[in-house]
């Protein structure tokens, strides 16, 4: 551990910058693929839900790790597009993970009584009126905590781009290990690190979860808390019953 010079340190962080940004650029790109194929899967058109199920069975059955080599070997190849590492992985990850997001997007979505579209309806809502007012605002909280799972799935799947070159905390941290000749601390130092990135997403994917089950009246939010007249009515119950016991 006292090997780990200044240098080498600032290798391991430069690493975990560029784990964070290949998160956020691959999760932003799952996430707008998720909401168009899931939102396709449940179109009344066939060849719409035909499409987007093709789709979704393709790359959630596809290597996220061979889909990488292919962006970047067999693109240049077959089309002349020569791709960057980093953006050959933020495509692999994003189509991928974006095929799996796209599940729970129209599992959410079917789970909103069919009552609700029925009201839309009679309301002389159009279908994408109906979506957006009716049956998104509803299942959107629903699809946050399958989405933190898979958010964090993603956030380890970018170990896979170190194959690439990409330095990201994997990458990093076989340079390191080769320059010192130790396995043990150095792998350990990471494996921390993931679990502060898992731990910190998690914690903002909550935070989100409880504004969004606001939003609808589900619960409270965080910073909400008990407003002064709840805790004057709870004070008085707490008294009453105390009075009642003596």
């Amino acid at each position: 551990m006292t090997d780990l010079t200044s240098g080498l340190w600032e290798l391991l962080l430069q690493g975990v910058w560029v784990t964070v940004q290949l998160t956020v650029f691959s999760a932003a790109l799952a996430a707008f693929v998720a909401f168009v194929v899931g939102v396709a899967r449940t179109n009344r058109l066939w060849i719409v839900r035909f499409v987007s199920g093709l789709y979704m069975e393709i790359f959630r059955g596809t290597s996220a790790l061979v889909l990488m080599f292919w962006m970047f070997f067999v693109l240049p190849v077959a089309f002349g597009w020569q791709l960057v590492p980093m953006w050959a992985a933020v495509l692999a990850l994003g189509l991928s993970y974006g095929a799996y997001g796209s599940e729970i997007v129209r599992g959410a979505l079917a789970a909103v009584a069919p009552a609700q579209q029925e009201a839309g309806i009679a309301l002389s809502f159009s279908p994408w009126q109906r979506l957006m007012k009716i049956s998104l605002p509803q299942a959107w909280p629903e699809m946050i905590p399958p989405a933190n799972n898979l958010l964090i799935e993603l956030l380890k799947g970018t170990a896979l781009v170190s194959v690439l070159g990409v330095g990201d905390i994997t990458f990093g941290a076989s340079l390191v290990r080769n320059a010192l000749g130790e396995s043990a601390p150095v792998y350990t130092i990471i494996l921390v690190m993931y679990f502060i990135l898992a731990f910190l997403l998690t914690r903002v994917m909550r935070a989100v979860e409880r504004k969004a089950k606001a939003g609808i009246g589900q619960a409270p939010t965080k910073s909400e808390g008990m407003r002064k007249p709840d805790i004057e009515q709870a004070t008085a119950i707490s008294r009453s019953s105390q009075g009642g016991a003596a």
